[in-house]
């Protein structure tokens, strides 16, 4: 099984220094237990952040340089096309950087693949073409997925924990820079509108819902204090608290 591991530079979220998201470290752990050649791939400018991803085990990434303000879409997808991966994992949303989990997706439906999101496990198949996939569900369950391969997942939190961060690996890690696609910033799969001002909703003012209350503009803090705790009592905070307050002296 050839697989590739989608890389992305997050941000970390104490420091705004770039890292590589936790969750695709744990992608590479999962795509090198499939495919212990597998590389990784990113489109962007600067290697930052993602040159950490040898640190973690994986054995080669190739860097696709490409403009700041261009779709990376179109890069992964020529590039994807070429070397027909059977299986490309990424994680399931960003960390702050350029990046905003949608990629998967938009890369799913450039590429005409399917995609099976939050998976926590992965396995191939018996018979040829076939992938076997553990996905996440809400409220702690789990179902087991078999799906035609070549296609796209994400990676959820509850997946096996990524391998520690080891500068030998680092070390032995190639990356590949090569140049991509270069163009205008591409619209993407999503039409970008102008914002449309939309009416304030203003809840109606009614007495007897409001208590029959009363705006009072710069009172004098003792009628203040006399008409907050008036308030209290109408709500009966006041009376639980003067009730609690007996029930400790009876108990003395």
């Amino acid at each position: 099984m050839r697989v590739v591991v989608l890389l992305s530079a997050g941000r970390h979220p104490v420091s705004g220094r770039a890292i590589l998201p936790p969750l695709e470290a744990q992608a590479i752990a999962m795509a090198l237990a499939l495919d212990p050649h597998c590389y990784g791939l990113h489109a962007g400018c600067t290697p930052d952040g993602v040159a950490d991803a040898p640190g973690y085990g994986l054995p080669s990434l190739d860097l696709l340089t490409i403009d700041a303000d261009v779709d990376p879409v179109p890069a992964l997808a020529a590039d994807l096309s070429k070397r027909k991966p059977d299986l490309i994992v990424a994680g399931r949303r960003g960390q702050g950087g350029n990046d905003t989990g949608l990629l998967p997706y938009a890369l799913a439906e450039a590429l005409h693949l399917p995609l099976l999101n939050d998976i926590v496990s992965a396995a191939q198949e018996d018979s040829d073409g076939m992938g076997r996939f553990e996905q996440a569900l809400p409220k702690g369950a789990k179902r087991r997925v078999t799906m035609l391969l070549p296609a796209i997942v994400t990676v959820h939190p509850l997946a096996p924990a990524a391998a520690p961060f080891a500068y030998a690996k680092a070390r032995r890690g190639t990356i590949e820079f090569r140049e991509g696609p270069s163009g205008e910033a591409a619209p993407g799969l999503f039409e970008t509108r102008s914002r449309r001002a939309r009416p304030k909703l203003m809840r109606q003012a009614d007495a007897e819902s409001d208590g029959g209350g009363a705006a009072i503009i710069d009172p004098d803090p003792d009628d203040a204090a006399r008409m907050i705790v008036d308030y209290l009592e109408r709500l009966g905070v006041r009376r639980l608290r003067n009730e609690a307050s007996r029930t400790t002296d009876h108990r003395d």
